[in-house]
């Protein structure tokens, strides 16, 4: 017999998911950018500040990780792996930007708000600004004794911003459908979509073992390139499919905001916001300089680098048709890189004396 808590979660997360859904349709009605992912997620993360019992399931979540990351690695083909591959400065370029900029948002965070939080110091702000996964900077962070409550707020609202307000501009600006690599239309199959499932899963069962994080995406990406690489057609992923996994992916953004999230430190937001708002412009302006030197859209630029989670950019560089490849290349060796490099850039940091008060 289900208990009473487990059942009560189980219908919370069974409205969360109907919420979601019927969010979507009315963005896919209103023509919103990627409507799949931005209505459940502004959906429920509304909800959740009004104090509504949103309720996310992990595996959902790192389901959805997995669908997405599957019907990424489709994308290189041996020709656009080629492509990517002869950008290999760029991505140099990339991480080295990411961490260059995500290290001046940390002293404009530290610089706002010191004299209002005593406790404040620079090692809740550096880990609150590298441009990586909120689970894995809030991690890093309780590893130093950096107040973790801050480090995850802040990687969520990033997130969040990022991950509305780009899809808009792009579209308002009229960016979309700009992708110059070629694509490969992949056929359904059942049997084949079955061993997909099992190759993809397995690899991110072998991340897991191995204990990297953001295992579910990392691991399946992995086997779907070398898959596609080979020219190993197994099956497409149905359009249906990659909805549902965005919903999901939506609404696990959604629940992390809670009433005392905007009650607990207003001031912080807001410089975690005015933070947020500066890279994207300093992203954009890189970007646009990039596009001047090299035979690619200004928008899949923008994607590559803007300070987003890796998911959320590849699927509106998917959905928009903005290179798609590359924007996943190029996000993906920013957040690996960045969660190998954070801790001992911060230790070299701290021991040059640059993580003083």
């Amino acid at each position: 017999m289900i208990s009473r808590p487990l059942a009560i979660s189980i219908l919370q997360i069974l409205c969360t998911l109907f919420v979601g859904y019927i969010a979507a349709l009315v963005c896919v009605w209103l023509q919103t950018p990627i409507p799949w992912m931005i209505g459940p997620l502004l959906i429920t993360a509304g909800l959740s500040i009004f104090g509504v019992k949103t309720l996310s399931w992990g595996p959902f979540r790192n389901g959805g990780q997995w669908i997405i990351a599957t019907a990424l690695g489709l994308y290189f083909t041996p020709q656009v792996s080629t492509l990517v591959a002869s950008l290999w400065w760029l991505v140099i370029l990339s991480i080295s930007w990411s961490l260059a900029i995500g290290y001046c948002y940390g002293l404009w965070l530290y610089w706002f708000n010191a004299s209002r939080f005593p406790r404040l110091d620079r090692t809740t702000a550096y880990f609150s600004s590298v441009v990586g996964g909120a689970s894995e900077m809030t991690l890093l962070s309780e590893r130093e004794h950096a107040r973790t409550d801050l480090v995850a707020s802040a990687h969520t609202l990033r997130v969040l911003i990022v991950t509305i307000t780009i899809p808009f501009a792009i579209k308002w600006i009229g960016w979309q459908g700009l992708d110059i690599t070629p694509t490969h239309n992949y056929q359904f199959s059942i049997t084949g979509i079955m061993a997909l499932a099992l190759l993809t899963g397995l690899g991110a069962l072998g991340m897991k073992m191995l204990g990297r994080s953001n295992a579910w995406f990392i691991g399946p990406l992995i086997v779907s390139i070398a898959l596609a690489i080979n020219e190993v057609e197994l099956s497409g992923i149905p359009s249906w499919l990659t909805n549902a996994a965005q919903i999901v992916i939506g609404i696990s953004l959604g629940v992390r905001f809670r009433p005392e999230f905007i009650r607990s430190a207003p001031r912080w937001l807001l410089s975690v916001a005015i933070g947020t708002f500066a890279m994207m412009t300093l992203c954009a302006l890189a970007s646009f300089g990039l596009s001047q030197l090299i035979p690619l859209p200004t928008a899949t630029i923008i994607l590559a680098s803007a300070p987003g989670g890796i998911a959320e950019m590849a699927i509106t560089a998917k959905v928009m048709k903005l290179g798609v490849a590359i924007v996943t290349a190029l996000q993906a060796c920013r957040i690996i890189a960045v969660l190998f490099l954070a801790e001992p850039l911060y230790r070299q940091l701290k021991h040059f004396g640059l993580m003083k008060e």
